[in-house]
């Protein structure tokens, strides 16, 4: 049996396998950590029951960070069909833009054959690292894995995948069985305005999102660096609690970078954002100031509020320089804690592979068509503004003191005062923001053949783009779309792009083609290869620099025109004139 080094970057879990004896262990080495606290008590309505538990497994690409397989969810117990749920949606999907959707239809669940280790703590049990640890160093176990999201074994463990996974937990809210993840948990409580949260926090937001998160960053998610005991806030649990990730290949042994890396374009707006966190009340009489240092400048967020507990995306919006360049941005607070203080930009620049000239004598006699590619894309976003306002709560102090007269007689008399003992109220703006958008592809107006879906090959064709930034914030908060990028079949949707001319601009930007230094007329076009074979010809085109400050909105349009035929047989040579 061959051995393979699995390293375990998260946390905690799961799962078995096949009924087995003379299990073979592998090599690697278990980097797993884990928190949680004391449960408290429910109510007939809203509780959950000790190792009501499973664990939410998915195969992810680590090149696009795309699920390969559906996710699957492991679990002792034995939950109704009919009890609620959420379809089985991984955190990766849900943080690309996925939003949450209850479902009424049958459950399904994996019952290991060897029961799982104990993954959310409770009162009365204790989960066990080492336990733990075992189960992922195991070959046969991530064989069983394989097995179960129909992946080949080797091809699981060739350096190129990576499991994803998710603590859940079988509840009882308002009356009614869920089944939810921690990340679910957490959207499922903005939806309710807090109210899951109000009857089950110490599941939800302590002890769920607490049993899985990162030691290093992985996948896009950061590591946990905060308390694993208290609770955490929604805006924490979707950013990097309830998840552990299993690699196939030796674990760092250095500590992560102090340093989040991103990719701006240049002359672009963006928003560039950090994580507040405080595990105590940050109110208006001392509020927090966060500093953007960049490019010899400072940009200063000021009158910052956040609960105890809680925590607030904090950006800045600004223009990225003209040229390509490296900017390292410096960020400190007043108070808090930040999820990075240097972000390393790079600024590139994106006009930089035109296809080359197309020649009427080219050819390409080995051409295939290409699979059409889905690059992965955010159509929307949601992020929330922390307020506070003082709540007055007068009361009495009492100051009394005996008073006597010139008789010689007294009373008692209460010198005392109002005391204001009030306290502050918080209040969360809830903002969200979706990108939609429409293309036409259409023949190149002077082909003297030209239909709305069909042309030969060698003409050119024109592309228009349509966007739609929707949101209910201010504009500080967001920007519409700004670029956008077409690839085309003829080289495999690699390699050359083109660069599109904002037709206009703002939350309804529109996109046509730069113009074609090869036109003789200049038009805004991509010529088709004269070689192009009879068939459907698709081009796509990336909407790209919608900024939030919870991440840029993207996405892909795609429109098919036929080829038939080319532009040799619209060429007529007459026959030269006898003298």
């Amino acid at each position: 049996m061959i051995r393979r080094v699995l390293s375990v970057i998260l946390l905690i879990s799961f799962l078995v396998i096949l009924p087995y004896s003379n299990l073979a262990n592998a090599e690697g080495d278990g980097n797993i950590d884990h928190g949680g606290g004391g449960m408290g008590s429910g109510s007939s309505q809203n509780f959950w029951n000790s190792h009501d538990e499973g664990v939410r497994v998915s195969i992810i690409r680590d090149s696009d960070k795309s699920p390969v397989a559906s996710p699957v969810d492991f679990t002792n117990r034995t939950p109704p069909s009919n009890i609620l749920h959420f379809g089985k949606i991984s955190k990766m999907q849900y943080a690309s833009g996925t939003r949450l959707s209850p479902n009424t239809g049958v459950y399904n669940y994996v019952h290991p054959q060897k029961k799982l280790p104990y993954i959310i703590k409770t009162n009365r049990g204790q989960t066990s690292i080492e336990e733990i640890k075992s189960y992922f160093t195991d070959e046969l176990v991530v064989r069983y894995i394989a097995q179960a999201g129909s992946v080949d074994y080797d091809t699981l463990t060739n350096g190129n995948y990576k499991l994803l996974l998710e603590p859940i937990a079988y509840i009882t809210f308002q009356g009614t069985k869920m089944a939810m993840t921690a990340h679910e948990a957490a959207l499922y409580d903005q939806v309710l305005s807090g109210g899951l949260r109000s009857k089950m926090t110490s599941l939800t937001h302590q002890n769920l999102p607490l049993a899985m998160f990162l030691e290093t960053p992985d996948l896009g998610f950061p590591s946990w660096n905060g308390s694993t005991s208290g609770r955490v806030s929604n805006d924490q649990i979707l950013s990097s609690l309830g998840l552990g990730i299993v690699r196939f290949k030796e674990a760092p042994t250095t500590p992560p970078p102090v340093k989040t890396h991103v990719e701006y374009r240049t002359n672009t707006d963006v928003i560039t954002s950090v994580l507040l966190s405080t595990s105590k009340q940050i109110n208006p009489k001392a509020p927090a100031n966060v500093t953007f240092s960049m490019m010899g400048s400072s940009l200063t967020v000021t009158n910052i509020v956040i609960p105890e507990g809680d925590s607030q995306l904090v950006w800045v919006k600004w223009q990225t320089p003209s040229t390509p360049q490296t900017v390292m941005i410096q960020i400190s607070s007043t108070d808090g804690q930040l999820s990075e203080n240097v972000i390393q930009a790079a600024i590139v620049d994106l006009d930089q592979n035109l296809p080359p000239d197309p020649k009427a004598t080219d050819r390409n006699s080995t051409f295939k068509l290409p699979t059409v590619p889905s690059y992965s894309g955010k159509t929307s976003a949601s992020w929330g503004v922390w307020s506070a306002s003082w709540h007055q709560y007068l009361v009495w102090i009492p100051d009394w003191e005996w008073v006597e007269n010139s008789k010689g007689k007294g009373r008692w008399r209460d010198r005392g005062y109002w005391e204001d003992q009030g306290w502050w109220d918080y209040r969360r703006t809830s903002y969200t923001a979706s990108l939609s958008a429409n293309q036409t592809v259409t023949p190149d107006s002077k082909s003297p053949t030209r239909s709305t879906n069909q042309m030969k090959s060698g003409y050119g064709i024109e592309m228009n783009s349509t966007t739609t930034l929707s949101s209910n914030s201010p504009s500080s908060h967001i920007t519409g779309a700004q670029h956008a990028l077409s690839y085309f079949p003829e080289f495999s949707y690699q390699k050359y792009w083109r660069l599109h001319d904002a037709k206009s601009a703002g939350y309804n930007a529109s996109f046509w083609l730069k113009p074609n230094e090869y036109s003789t007329y200049n038009s805004r076009v991509h010529f088709t290869p004269i070689w192009f074979p009879d068939n459907s010809y698709t081009p796509i085109t990336r909407i790209i620099d919608a900024w939030t400050p919870a991440g840029m909105l993207t996405l892909q349009l795609q429109r098919t025109i036929m080829i038939s035929g080319n532009l040799f047989s619209d060429w007529h040579i007459a026959p030269q004139n006898p003298k």
